[in-house]
């Protein structure tokens, strides 16, 4: 029985990797150049991605559960339908989906919309799923710490709603969870949607204010302002991209990411101890 996990070499996919690897499971990777995957040892790396039919014919053999993650790129739906549409040839019945959260209210948002128009995909087709919808991940703010270390102001527009930030560690663990239960179970698991979010939803200013605890000096929040945002992202990533981020942005403005009733405390059950804060984070990355 074997699970296989797209997107292994990424910032999430390597937390996945390395939760199923601690819970002995039976691992394949998919990634681009196997040389450079610097997996867990025991881990079976094969060479593919998610536009080559043939090697996800030949990735897909022999395996029971998959992960689907698709990076942010602009045929990221359609990567999806094939990986998917090839997993069924293969077989494959036991899928962990990595969505978003709030797929389906950012409907004006190209890869939210993308994400939720595979969620449907994986329900017609008939996939035992666990659909996960993280909230924004905390790792993403890695992007931003020179600023808030060196100028002293948080550039990220999240505005005043709040965002439930989520680490990349928790994500990892609740989805190799998930893999492991679908991987074991006896017989089919009904479709299910997770909200993988932080422990507290946090605004512009919250987050401010914690940076301002944190390094012991004023940190103050840059504002709401989405145009300014989707200039500075144009300066390293293309324009599209930089767009998409943009509309993401004024979602945060005008609806937040806030967690349903719940979610905290079916995480904090799933994993058996309590989620970590965007404190936690940027004491990390404050001591580094």
């Amino acid at each position: 029985m074997t699970i296989l996990v797209t997107g292994a070499t990424g910032t999430i996919g390597r937390h996945v990797v390395d939760n199923l690897v601690k819970r002995g499971a039976d691992v394949r990777a998919l990634v681009r150049d196997p040389a450079k995957a610097g997996l867990p040892a025991g881990v079976t790396v094969v060479p593919g991605d998610l536009l080559d039919v043939d090697a996800l014919r030949s990735a897909f053999s022999g395996v029971s559960t998959l992960f689907l993650l698709n990076a942010v790129v602009p045929d990221e739906f359609t990567q999806a339908l094939i990986a998917l549409n090839v997993a069924r040839e293969a077989g494959i019945k036991r899928v962990v989906y990595l969505s978003v959260i709030h797929s389906d209210v950012y409907v004006n948002v190209p890869h939210f919309a993308g994400k939720f128009g595979v969620e449907r995909m994986i329900e017609a087709m008939g996939f035992e799923a666990t659909i996960l919808r993280p909230a924004y991940f905390m790792q993403n703010e890695m992007t931003v710490k020179d600023v808030v270390l060196q100028h002293g102001v948080y550039p990220m527009p999240i505005g005043a709603k709040g965002l439930a930030m989520v680490d990349a560690r928790d994500l990892g663990e609740v989805a190799a969870i998930e893999l492991i239960r679908r991987e074991r179970a006896d017989g089919p698991l009904p479709l299910d949607r997770i909200n993988v979010v932080g422990p507290e939803t946090l605004t512009g200013a919250d987050v401010a204010a914690i940076w301002s605890e944190v390094l012991g000096r004023p940190i103050a929040y840059g504002g709401d302002d989405t145009a300014g945002f989707e200039r500075n992202l144009r300066q390293f990533m293309p324009g599209w991209m930089a767009y998409d981020m943009r509309m993401m942005a004024e979602r945060f403005l005008s609806d937040g990411m806030v967690p349903e009733a719940g979610d905290v405390e079916r995480l904090t059950t799933l994993l058996g101890r309590p989620l970590r804060t965007y404190r936690d984070l940027a004491t990390e990355i404050a001591a580094a």
